[in-house]
């Protein structure tokens, strides 16, 4: 048996580590099968050695992020664990990143894994990012983020989302209405991440001066877009040709994101998918870069993480 003693500063810090009912404390326990007990300023860790410098490093790190003005969530402890299980303890700080973004309602968006800090840096320094990985990392939800703070800086002029209308297992048909009421369901998490961002009313503001446009793939063709944020969402449903259309439409002083889950292609069988042709096609071209996540920058409930998971492994077993 063996103890470790760490020293904290502030009880507010102690409060924070420890989480509602002492939820984020009780995941460590549970991981590494130790106790951990609070004495005043001390915080005593006891259990096996290896698994106390484990959790020990765990508890530093997510302290060193409170300090930093990072809230701790049941993901952030998951995460931190996990790098420390990895040997790459030293790379927690850099989770610690700066807010991109606040929402309508007063909520800071910050990349809370090193693949969504990656990600972010890589739609700042570059004219087209590319984004795969599986549901639940982050990808459109930060594009929208950065396209709205690209537009609050003035930095661009409209803000353009688009997906392409395909069915994952539904006919369009059956759906009542009009053209515009059939595809609005398939551009339904584009609007949920503008109105967060934004607000309904704010947004409803900009869509009306044609500084907002959300709307399918097929409404790009034949279109230059200049001065324009422009993402592109549920990629690995487009063609090749659909792609090479979408590519072709950047304009000067524009910037593009491309996101999309390849283990997530509803197209019909025998028909390539353009974002898995495009990742190949354009790696090595200045300008364009590739993002790969994976289950690890998972940042919904954790069961997202282990379905992913489940899913990859059996992929593997086949």
């Amino acid at each position: 048996m063996t103890e470790q003693i760490i020293n904290i500063d502030r009880m507010e810090h102690a409060v924070a580590l420890f989480g509602t009912f002492d939820e984020n404390i009780k995941l460590i326990q549970n991981e590494y099968m130790v106790s951990i007990i609070s004495r005043g300023s001390e915080l005593k860790i006891a259990g096996e050695s290896e698994n106390v410098s484990r959790a020990s490093k765990v508890v530093e790190n997510l302290l060193n992020l409170i300090n930093r003005g990072e809230n701790l969530s049941e993901q952030n402890v998951r995460y931190c664990m996990s790098l420390v299980n990895e040997g790459n303890e030293h790379r927690i700080e850099q989770i610690a990143g700066d807010c991109i973004c606040i929402t309508s309602k007063g909520k800071p968006v910050k990349p809370k894994t090193l693949g969504q800090k990656g990600y972010c840096t890589a739609i700042k320094k570059n004219t087209i990012t590319i984004g795969v990985g599986p549901a639940g990392t982050g990808k459109t939800y930060l594009a929208v983020a950065m396209a709205v703070t690209a537009f609050r800086a003035r930095e661009v002029n409209r803000i353009i989302l688009t997906r392409p209308a395909v069915e994952a297992g539904e006919k369009l048909g059956f759906l009542p209405g009009d053209l515009q009421s059939k595809v609005d369901p398939y551009l339904r998490p584009l609007y949920d991440a503008l109105f967060d961002m934004l607000g309904a009313e704010t947004y409803q503001k900009y869509v009306e001066r044609g500084n907002i446009e959300v709307a399918p793939l097929a409404y790009m063709r034949g279109r230059t877009l200049d001065d324009s944020f422009i993402i592109l969402d549920e990629a690995q449903n487009t063609t090749s040709a659909q792609m090479k259309m979408f590519l072709t439409r950047l304009g000067f002083n524009s910037k593009m994101v491309i996101t999309g889950d390849i283990s997530q292609i509803d197209l019909p069988g025998g028909v390539r998918s353009g974002l898995k042709e495009a990742v190949r096609i354009l790696k090595n071209i200045d300008g364009i870069e590739s993002i790969m996540f994976s289950s690890k920058d998972v940042v919904r409930n954790r069961l997202v993480m282990d379905i992913i998971k489940a899913y990859e492994n059996v992929s593997e077993i086949k």
